[in-house]
């Protein structure tokens, strides 16, 4: 009896916010799915952003993930990831864990679900950074490109 290796995967999932990397994300079939959003739903499922602890649901998100993969499991995990610096810790939780990388760029307009403001999405599309091999993924229908 032979049994195949599947080798563990991150697919990291970047784009701004109400580009479709949630949607995106929660579709790939085989991968775990963690965000940052996700450390502010209450058990109740309802979104409680707080500002003051953006910090803490990155390293929450990272952990969890770093976790998982070293567990042998496969993420997809999806966040904006505007710089590289963003990135690299992902990617290092990845070499330790012997896991392969794909990075994803979410190209779509589909409006904040949280109410990003709109100069706090002109300031994180100014600081971004492209990530060499990234595959650019553009949703063929966005809600500000509708007739």
């Amino acid at each position: 009896m032979s049994t195949r290796y599947r080798p563990v995967r991150l697919l990291i999932v970047r784009g701004l916010p109400g580009a479709g990397k949630s949607y995106y994300a929660s579709r790939r079939r085989g991968y775990v799915h963690y965000e940052a959003d996700q450390y502010w739903v209450g058990s109740d499922g309802v979104y409680r952003f707080d500002i003051t602890r953006l910090k803490e649901a990155h390293s929450w998100c990272l952990d969890t993930v770093t976790e998982a993969l070293m567990e042998g499991r496969s993420v997809v995990v999806s966040n904006t990831f505007t710089t590289r610096h963003e990135i690299l810790p992902y990617i290092y939780a990845a070499e330790e864990a012997r896991a392969l990388v794909e990075v994803v760029h979410v190209v779509g307009d589909f409006g904040s679900i949280h109410g990003v403001p709109a100069e706090t999405l002109k300031k994180m599309a100014a600081r971004w950074e492209p990530w060499e091999g990234e595959r650019v993924y553009r949703p063929r229908l966005s809600l500000n490109k509708r007739s």
